[in-house]
C-alpha cells in the first residue's frame, strides 16, 4: 500500500466527477479530495478531508464548499472516547462510531476497507456516522463488509436492503461501485517521450 497516492472517478448516476489523495501522516493518514456533483438540478462543489489515526479510526472530518451556490462548512470530530460533535455541537444520538461515510464520494469506503484487514471469506459490521448528500445531515448506518476476493468486498447497508459488490486496488480505493461511481485510468508516465 502506498503512503501517497491518488484517485479520479466519475458519477454514473448523476453529472460529477471527483479527485481524491491519501497521505500517510505523523499520526495517521488523511483522506482529501474534491466532488462536483449535480444533483436534481442542483450543483455542489465540496472540499473535504479526513483525518484517520494509525488503526484507521477516523477522528476528524472537514467538509467545505457550495451547494445550489450557497456556501456550506461542517466540521465533525470524534474524540478519544468515542464522542462525536458537529460544528462544535455534541452528537450523542452517534456515539461509538468509529467510520464516517461521506454520501457524496467513494473515498470513505476505503476507511472501514483498511481498518478492518479482513481476510477472504470474513466479514464485519461497522456503525458509521453517515453524512448525507445534498442535505449534510448526521445520523448513525448500519453496515457490513464482507470480503468475496483479494479485490472485492460486498457492502451492505440499511440491514441489508442495499448492497454493491465493491472492485476496489492495493490501496483499498473502489475502482467500481456498479451505479454510482467508477475510476478513472490512470495517467502513465513514462520516461521517454
Amino acid at each position: 500500500m502506498n503512503e501517497h497516492t491518488s484517485i479520479a472517478w466519475r458519477r454514473l448516476d448523476l453529472p460529477g466527477h471527483e479527485s481524491a489523495e491519501l497521505v500517510r501522516t505523523a499520526n495517521g493518514w488523511l483522506l482529501s479530495g474534491v466532488a462536483e456533483l449535480t444533483d436534481q438540478a442542483h450543483p455542489a462543489r465540496l472540499k473535504y478531508a479526513i483525518a484517520c489515526d494509525a488503526e484507521w479510526r477516523t477522528q476528524r472530518c472537514e467538509i467545505r464548499g457550495t451547494i445550489d451556490a450557497w456556501p456550506v462548512t461542517l466540521d465533525v470530530a470524534c474524540d478519544a472516547h468515542g464522542k462525536w460533535t458537529a460544528n462544535g455541537t455534541s452528537l450523542p444520538a452517534i456515539a461509538g462510531c468509529v467510520d464516517i461515510d461521506l454520501g457524496f464520494t467513494p473515498i470513505t469506503n476505503t476507511i472501514p476497507i483498511r481498518r478492518l484487514r479482513l481476510q477472504i471469506g470474513e466479514g464485519a459490521p461497522v456503525l458509521a456516522v453517515w453524512v448525507r448528500f445534498p442535505q449534510l445531515t448526521i445520523e448513525m448506518l448500519d453496515q457490513r463488509y464482507s470480503r468475496l476476493a483479494a479485490n472485492r468486498y460486498l457492502y451492505e447497508s440499511a440491514g441489508g436492503s442495499f448492497r454493491r459488490e465493491l472492485t476496489v486496488d492495493d490501496n483499498g480505493f473502489v475502482l467500481d461501485y456498479p451505479g454510482l461511481w467508477v475510476a478513472q485510468p490512470r495517467m502513465r508516465h513514462d520516461a521517454a517521450c
